[in-house]
């Protein structure tokens, strides 16, 4: 189901190249927050 504009994303853990895991939840209240993602980004495709 797709969230609707405004709505609070739910909590996630990711790898970090420089950082060890970062948490969605480190920067909330503190920082506006991005995601993106690039499909196939590092592929020949």
């Amino acid at each position: 189901m797709p969230a609707e504009v405004g709505e609070i994303a739910p909590d996630f853990k990711l790898p970090s190249v420089s950082e060890g895991d970062i948490t969605l939840g480190q920067y909330q209240g503190n920082k506006n927050v991005v995601l993106s993602f690039h499909v196939l980004d590092f592929t020949g495709g």
